[in-house]
């Protein structure tokens, strides 16, 4: 009988012993969690910087529709450097769909390859408002190396915020950036923490 007692005991004082280390733990991580910075958007390409006029173009898109990138706008609009064959690119059209309407921006996709791949894309995705636009000339006048990669355009026609765009995350951070006059999400953060100094 009293084996049973004493190791009843010392079950809970096992028991209490691990619950204080879950507890430490799990207030780590919360630590850890809030410390730790939203990556945003990576800018991987040396085109036009944050700050600097968007190269301008006039051409039609894909149905032949007249598109002007670039430039004094009525809102600002997001460039979307995709690809027909991108995987990524093909999930993302759905989130970028739903940005542009949340956000009340323009959105225009542009894209380079063989006419038959745009046709199977455009046959998969409904476009809605979104302007689709294949040229393989804006890529390199904004020396876009990666896709899928967004450019965010003011009304003005000045480049607020670019950067690659993997997942709904780095869409966000772009408008975050110019919502927030900081060029990228890591500006934000660093400024925050001097700021807390």
């Amino acid at each position: 009988m009293t084996f049973l007692i004493a190791s009843n005991i010392l079950l809970w004082i096992a028991f209490l012993g691990v619950t204080v280390v879950m507890l430490g733990l799990m207030r780590q991580v919360g630590l850890l969690h809030e410390r730790s910075s939203p990556m945003g958007a990576m800018i991987t390409d040396h085109g036009p910087d944050i700050g600097d006029m968007a190269p301008e173009f006039d051409l039609p898109d894909y149905f032949g529709r007249s598109v002007h990138i670039g430039g004094a706008s009525e809102r600002p609009t997001l460039l979307m450097f995709t690809a027909p064959t991108c995987p990524v690119c093909d999930k993302l059209f759905p989130i970028i769909k739903s940005i542009a309407r949340a956000e009340k921006i323009g959105v225009v996709m542009i894209s380079d390859g063989a006419p038959e791949e745009h046709a199977r894309f455009l046959k998969n995705h409904e476009l809605g408002q979104i302007r689709y636009v294949v040229s393989a000339e804006i890529g390199m006048a904004f020396q876009v190396g990666k896709i899928p990669y967004g450019v965010l355009v003011d009304g003005e026609g000045v480049i607020r915020a670019k950067g690659l765009t993997n997942t709904r995350e780095h869409l966000e951070s772009l408008l975050e950036a110019d919502k927030t006059g900081f060029a990228s999400l890591q500006q934000f953060m660093a400024s925050r923490k001097k700021n807390a100094a």
